[in-house]
């Protein structure tokens, strides 16, 4: 009876978490420093275009890139963070646990910090082709230590090594970093530090619109390995009893949430907290450990939590934008804080 309920509650709240997206996608196209009318945008968003050319242009430009990218990676790091929690069995886990996000740092810091030393300009003052200059190189990072995670989890026979060697890996990155950073130009020092910060906007809408392409399907393609992560949250004994290849199912949860993060490092920067917080949040609401109910959580949750980050990044009626780091750590440290908590008295309480 508790477990028909529970599948009821969650039917009824899926509804309710779409439309409070939905609510949310208007208010980032509404609010901001300048604050334009729902019906303003409404009219923009359709295609039929708004009397007032300012407004119009700030919504398509600016406005409606900026929420489609947080649409797209608030949902791939959603997904991308409860892959890893399930496969380490660790809920403080996130996108970034397998250094991932380091090996883009380290492409772009090869980009900002060398280009200044080697070819006396900086690639942030070149326009487009230094935005796709730094995107390419954190992409080329990223993909190329995914590539050595694959094929550490291909030669090991545990998930603790491939978790071991991903940390350590991030670790080098981290290092050949600081280094870069020594003996860099204080300019560069300076780029690379606003381009570590994060950010939503730094897309045109045609970019914007090919980011989501790519990660908004993958991120649903996601619900595929449902099923394997089911067995795998039982132990991996139990998992290959029931006919589960282990290594393949690693590999291509490793895969999918590797790709996803390495996009979102790629053209948005490290964003963290957000890949941890949310699949605590999804796991809450939910009430059940079946993986395709909360990865489907996880990117309605994810895309949400991104949106709010975002429309608190640029509250309405100040000019300037926080960085979005600050603000995805100041939402989502709490949730890690409660898990923590809730972990110790549960401990306790046995």
């Amino acid at each position: 009876m508790l477990k028909q309920n529970t599948k009821i509650s969650t039917k009824a709240l899926l509804p309710f978490s779409i439309a409070a997206l939905l609510f949310l996608i208007l208010l980032n196209m509404a609010l901001g420093s300048v604050n334009i009318p729902f019906s303003e945008v409404l009219l923009s968003v359709t295609g039929k275009g708004s009397e007032n050319i300012i407004w119009h242009n700030i919504l398509i430009r600016t406005r409606l890139p900026q929420t489609l990218v947080a649409v797209s990676a608030g949902m791939a790091l959603g997904v991308a963070g409860l892959l890893m929690q399930t496969l380490f069995r660790n809920p403080l886990a996130g996108p970034s646990v397998l250094g991932i996000s380091s090996g883009a740092s380290l492409g772009v810091a090869f980009v900002l910090l060398v280009a200044g030393q080697t070819f006396g300009f900086s690639f942030a003052q070149i326009g487009m082709w230094g935005d796709l200059a730094v995107a390419g190189a954190s992409l080329g990072g990223a993909l190329a230590v995914l590539a050595l995670i694959l094929f550490i989890s291909r030669k090991v026979g545990g998930t603790l090594s491939v978790l071991i060697m991903g940390v350590m890996i991030g670790y080098l990155s981290n290092s050949v970093v600081g280094i870069l950073k020594f003996y860099s130009l204080e300019e560069d020092v300076h780029n690379y530090v606003i381009w570590g910060l994060g950010s939503f906007s730094r897309l045109s809408l045609e970019r914007a619109e090919l980011f989501a392409a790519i990660t908004i399907p993958l991120s649903i393609v996601s619900l595929l390995l449902s099923k394997p992560l089911n067995l795998l949250a039982l132990g991996d004994h139990y998992a290959r009893n029931l006919g589960l290849n282990i290594r393949k199912a690693r590999f291509l949860i490793i895969f999918t949430s590797g790709i996803l993060t390495a996009l979102v490092t790629a053209f948005c920067g490290p964003i963290v907290f957000i890949g941890m917080a949310v699949p605590h949040l999804a796991k809450m609401i939910s009430r059940t450990s079946n993986h395709f109910t909360l990865i489907l959580n996880s990117i309605i949750i994810g895309s949400a939590t991104a949106l709010l980050c975002n429309l608190i990044a640029r509250l309405p009626g100040i000019d300037s934008e926080l960085p979005i780091n600050s603000v995805t750590a100041f939402v989502g440290a709490p949730v890690v804080i409660s898990v923590i908590l809730k972990r110790r008295k549960e401990k306790i309480l046995e």
